[in-house]
């Protein structure tokens, strides 16, 4: 008899743990249930795999601070390296998804399928989206298909690498995208449909150690406007933090402030990172860039600038060195 493939169910909270006051309420619902509650006893994924429940966390996502996503790192590494363990799902609410997904995408070494799924309404909802979610997460998890893919994060039947996926919507159950890249695939009634492998996805793809990492360098997102001033920059100065990532205007375009605030903060020894405040677009290499001590986000966002950039900055803070790990991540 073939055994059922095993699966790790790691809850976080968000809203796919939350419930609201009644079933038409969509906003300003708290998080109430542990993971082992979400997906119900008559979803039939027995039949399927083993499914067990841990839960390092219950919290909205907008609580998550750096010491609980290198906690978080540790148990999902922890999980995996048990040889009877076939893959691991973590839910997790949409706020801030994406950055931990890229976060766990970066320093994870297993080549097991680590699947992160939310929920876009509370599980209290007439329409509620979080078992369907969960359900399919589960699948994917199982599937040979997602082995070696790196962290996924699927919702609304659709699944995206991590490097790639960010959220486009406050409240739609579509809310989640790639549009330069797209989906690697979809789950439609139980059966996973790839597409595509990740782009770059390749054996020395960089990754990074948090063995001995007790907490993770200060990164500041600085968001760049008209008429912008430079008190921004003198708090982050002043806070001694190792980063600031910048969302700027257009291709990374600099206010003056902001090209004065950069300034001094990388004569104080700050990293400084341009990224886009626009939502899709690669920023590309300015000729002042190197002169100026800055580095270019590329493709990332700033949130994901903000998590690569502490990252980075646990092995270098060479200006060039930095910018390999934006152009290679």
């Amino acid at each position: 008899m073939k055994t059922l493939p095993r699966i790790v169910v790691l809850g976080t909270g968000g809203t796919i743990a939350s419930t609201a006051s009644d079933a038409t309420t969509l906003s300003d619902y708290a998080v109430t249930q542990s993971v082992s509650a979400l997906l119900g006893e008559d979803s039939g994924i027995e039949r399927l795999m083993r499914v067990e429940y841990r839960q390092p966390l219950n919290v909205d996502s907008r609580e998550i601070t750096n010491s609980m996503l290198l906690a978080l790192a540790a148990e999902v590494e922890a999980q995996l390296a048990d040889p009877d363990i076939d893959g691991a799902v973590i839910t997790h609410g949409t706020d801030t998804l994406e950055e931990t997904a890229y976060f766990l995408s970066l320093t994870l070494q297993s080549s097991k399928p680590v699947v992160i799924v939310g929920a876009m309404r509370p599980s209290s909802a007439i329409s509620a989206d979080g078992r369907l979610n969960l359900y399919n997460a589960l699948v994917l998890a199982a599937s040979p298909k997602a082995r070696g893919l790196g962290v996924l994060v699927t919702l609304n039947d659709q699944f995206f690498a991590a490097r790639f996926v960010s959220k486009f919507h406050t409240t739609r159950v579509d809310a989640f995208g790639a549009p330069d890249q797209g989906s690697l695939g979809s789950v439609r009634d139980g059966q996973v449909h790839l597409y595509q492998v990740p782009v770059g996805l390749h054996p020395d793809a960089p990754t990074f150690s948090l063995a001995g990492l007790a907490r993770l360098p200060d990164v500041d997102i600085i968001y760049d406007h008209q008429s912008a001033g430079l008190h921004h920059y003198r708090a982050s100065i002043d806070a001694q933090v190792a980063g600031i990532v910048v969302a700027a205007c257009g291709n990374g375009s600099l206010s003056p402030n902001a090209q004065a605030g950069l300034a001094q903060a990388v004569k104080a020894g700050i990293a400084c990172v341009r990224s886009s405040r626009v939502p899709t677009g690669a920023i590309t290499h300015s000729r002042f860039d190197e002169a100026g001590g800055l580095v270019a986000a590329g493709a990332h966002n700033p949130q994901k600038a903000r998590i690569l950039l502490m990252l980075a900055l646990t092995v270098t803070r060479e200006r060039d060195a930095l910018q390999h790990y934006f152009d290679g991540c």
